[in-house]
């Protein structure tokens, strides 16, 4: 399992704000992965709302700016309020990935629900160029990952820091 403690130390140091473009890099590198985002779930609308990403084509951030619940693999995620995983994306024909995913060109992908309490904050995705398997502890660290973040935005929110 990727020692994750840097990461939640980053979330966990309230001195200055989270840089989520930084913060998504390190998340990449830690799970070995070559792409991600991250996706902010925003009330007023009920769609994920893009706040970083790495790696994905150019033409396709428009379609990814916005997810609404229940689409794709983010919104997936937030939906079941669990983890999403496909081995290998471009393979896939259960419909969960959308279409233009496959353009990405990443196989092995997972999206992560931020939750805390049972609230949603976002998604967090992350994916390899080859197909893959995450393992249970790396899905729980994802997960865990996750409702740091959670827990940084509620009181950030709540501070109107963020």
């Amino acid at each position: 399992m990727p020692a994750i403690s840097s990461i939640l130390a980053i979330l966990q140091n309230h001195d200055k704000p989270v840089n989520w473009q930084q913060f998504l890099s390190e998340v990449i590198f830690t799970f070995d992965c070559s792409t991600g985002t991250i996706h902010f779930y925003d009330n007023e609308t009920e769609l994920l709302k893009l706040q970083a990403q790495q790696g994905i084509p150019e033409f396709l951030l428009p379609k990814m700016a916005a997810i609404p619940i229940g689409k794709g693999m983010a919104g997936i995620a937030a939906e079941r309020r669990q983890p999403v995983e496909m081995c290998n994306l471009q393979t896939d024909s259960s419909g969960v990935a959308r279409p233009a995913a496959k353009e990405t060109k990443v196989e092995g992908s997972i999206a992560v629900p931020m939750l805390l309490q049972g609230n949603l904050y976002g998604v967090i995705g992350i994916a390899k160029p080859v197909p893959y398997d995450f393992t249970e502890e790396e899905s729980n660290a994802l997960l865990k990952i996750g409702e740091e973040m959670s827990r940084y935005l509620r009181e950030y929110d709540a501070n109107g820091k963020v």
